[in-house]
């Protein structure tokens, strides 16, 4: 029987690509750049791009539960990272709206899809439950889940095409920099 949450993660998943791309139009408008937050994001931006490059190369989607990696500390490594990214664009945003509209987004979007996730994972892998519990959702443990290893890959991570998140960041503070230039 298929919940309303269930239903609401479906259409999450669904739509938080094209509504990204409607956020940005509003970024875009509302961002206020400085070469501080530009340098300051930047900070924030490259750990996001790592260790959602290096949870890409380690994670085998619909094949086996990954626990090795980043996945070893927090269950949801690419989502951190994106949580990172979208930090890091809003210290080169400077704008208290663009922060308003990015936690709406993610308790609407993210947190529904992140259950959903969760949901599917734990029928398809009967270790998901004792994984579940030994490593957090979100906040990374200190030490590594002993679960199975294995190595990163780098064909899996230009398989799960990757690179095209450092492709965006590099785009978006472009279009920022000339924001910044523009508005002298």
């Amino acid at each position: 029987m298929q919940t309303t949450s269930d239903a609401w993660s479906r259409v999450a998943r669904r739509i938080r690509v094209p509504l990204g791309f409607v956020f940005s139009l509003v970024y875009f408008w509302l961002a206020r750049p400085t070469k501080i937050s530009l340098v300051a994001a930047t900070l924030v931006l490259l750990p996001g791009l790592v260790l959602r490059g290096l949870a890409s190369g380690h994670v085998q989607k619909d094949k086996q539960l990954t626990t090795s990696g980043p996945y070893a500390y927090t269950r949801n490594p690419l989502y951190v990272g994106s949580l990172m990214l979208a930090g890091g664009f809003a210290i080169a945003a400077r704008s208290w709206w663009i922060v308003a509209i990015m936690l709406l987004m993610f308790a609407v979007i993210y947190i529904p899809v992140i259950a959903g996730e969760e949901r599917y994972l734990r029928q398809t892998f009967p270790d998901y439950g004792d994984y579940a519990r030994r490593v957090p959702r979100m906040l990374p443990r200190f030490t590594p889940y002993g679960g199975q290893q294995s190595a990163y890959s780098s064909a899996r991570y230009l398989k799960h095409r990757e690179y095209e998140a450092s492709i965006g960041c590099l785009v978006v503070l472009a279009v920022l920099v000339v924001k910044v230039i523009v508005s002298r």
